[in-house]
């Protein structure tokens, strides 16, 4: 294995591109508590290019309204960890891309940031498909324990990878870490 990356996250980008090379299915992530670590893990791997359409890394507010066209009024009302900014994410994912499935991540790693409502750890996660009903919202949040921003990172990204792996529809499909 030829990887700066940690065996766990490589293996699953692994598993992510010979799934979605079988299903014939373009993938991209729109990140933001994660810095691109989706999209290094996934082109960790050789031949990643027959399914990996890119990812797009939206930390600022301002990024995610002009790249993927989240609304500034969802921004403000939900902010920017919130189910409602990781669909609008997700689902401008798909309009500024040529892929089938896309995954939007947005969270809070730390070790500052957090809230009562939102303490680190908390990642929200979005997942949007090429034709599928814009009302039908597949999203949902995670707490990770924190144990430091790069455990809160390498956790979210896990599971962005799992739900970019075909046959699964949902967050609730998704292992949670172990403790």
């Amino acid at each position: 294995m030829d990887t700066i990356l940690p065996s766990e996250l490589f293996d699953a980008a692994q598993r992510v591109v010979e799934e979605n090379r079988a299903a014939g299915r373009r993938i991209a992530v729109a990140e933001s508590c994660t810095g691109g670590l989706v999209s290094a893990a996934i082109t960790a791997i050789a031949g990643s290019s027959d399914v990996f359409e890119g990812g797009l890394v939206t930390y600022s507010n301002e990024l995610k309204a002009k790249v993927l066209n989240v609304s500034t009024d969802v921004l403000e009302t939900f902010g920017a960890v919130s189910i409602a900014t990781a669909w609008s994410m997700a689902q401008g994912l798909i309009e500024v891309t040529e892929a089938d499935v896309g995954v939007a991540i947005t969270g809070i790693a730390g070790p500052g940031g957090g809230t009562e409502k939102k303490p680190v750890g908390t990642v929200v996660f979005a997942r949007a498909e090429r034709g599928g009903d814009p009302q039908h919202v597949v999203a949902d949040s995670r707490f990770f324990p924190v144990e430091g921003r790069g455990n809160v990172r390498l956790q979210a990204a896990l599971c962005a990878l799992e739900l970019l792996r075909p046959g699964v529809s949902g967050l609730e499909e998704v292992a949670p870490p172990a403790p």
